[in-house]
């Protein structure tokens, strides 16, 4: 049977030790806990907080994230396009969320504050109205997303293709607009 925990904090467990149990989790904050290469497979998590906590590699299978918020975690190497994509939502804080997949998922009005997102996956993706603000977007793969009102004045490294992403009403500064003239060879001194 399947756990229900609701409003609990967990803070400094190790979760690779000793696996957290397979279960509903609502109003739980997560702080300063290792799950890294563990498996949160078929768990949901509701109006969850995860802090400070390394979840790099987890296997994500039917995980379901709905209003999850995480703040300074690491999240690297993660497979969010096996979620249950129904209704779920979260936003990131100083995550370091380099090579993860977010292929083909509903993500609009998604944000994420000062996180790394190296070599991320956003092919399919829908963006619309997402948030960049400060984040490193070096090698993301943006290929038929809809980035549609996203804001993306304060992001930095990324290259889009115009022809290749929705982008009507998108938001861009002028230093980093740029990143939307690669694919045309275009030289901007």
């Amino acid at each position: 049977m399947d756990a229900y925990t609701i409003g609990e904090d967990f803070s400094k467990q190790n979760f690779t030790e000793t696996p957290l149990p397979r279960g509903e989790y609502e109003d739980c904050n997560f702080d300063h806990c290792v799950f890294a290469n563990g498996d949160l497979s078929g768990s949901t998590f509701a109006k969850c907080s995860f802090s400070n906590c390394d979840l790099s590699m987890v296997k994500l299978r039917k995980t379901t994230f709905h209003e999850v918020e995480f703040k300074d975690c690491k999240l690297q190497g993660l497979h969010f396009d096996d979620c249950n994509d129904f209704l779920i939502s979260f936003d990131f804080e100083g995550c370091i969320l380099n090579y993860s997949i977010f292929q083909k998922l509903k993500l609009k009005s998604t944000r994420f504050k000062g996180c790394k997102l190296v070599e991320v996956d956003f092919t399919g993706t829908d963006l619309s109205s997402a948030v960049f603000e400060d984040c490193d977007l070096s090698g993301a793969t943006f290929e038929n997303t809809n980035l549609e009102a996203a804001d993306l004045r304060s992001a930095w490294n990324f290259e889009l293709d115009p022809t290749q992403n929705r982008l009507a009403k998108a938001k861009f500064s002028k230093e980093n607009v740029i990143g939307l003239l690669g694919k045309f060879g275009v030289v901007v001194e």
